[in-house]
């Protein structure tokens, strides 16, 4: 069986967003992304692909296609294979997702 203790996994860059991988799979992606305030992540799509954020901890805006929303702890959003999204760091804290892609690009 394969734990993972996803706050001792959290670790924070002053350079940029760090993806921190949880489990390996051929067949799913499941990593946290952990943003200090102002970092993001560019939008972009994956084809064949949709992807989960969950927010842990902190606030993070979420763009999706044309729309944007801001996410609290234990809210998530689902960008669908091939639609554009990206998320955002605006907060004064730090932030951590869960971010999960099935199947793995």
């Amino acid at each position: 069986m394969e734990i993972r203790d996803l706050k001792r996994l959290a670790r924070y860059s002053q350079e940029k967003m760090v993806k921190i991988p949880v489990f390996d799979s051929p067949y799913l992606l499941y990593d946290l992304y952990a943003l200090l305030p102002g970092q993001a992540q560019k939008v972009h799509a994956h084809a064949g692909a949709d992807k989960v954020y969950l927010v842990l901890e902190g606030e993070v805006v979420v763009q999706v296609g044309e729309e944007e929303a801001l996410l609290a702890p234990g809210m998530a959003v689902r960008a669908r294979e091939g639609e554009p999204h990206g998320v955002r760091n605006q907060s004064a804290s730090p932030a951590l997702l869960l971010v999960v892609m099935a199947p793995k690009p």
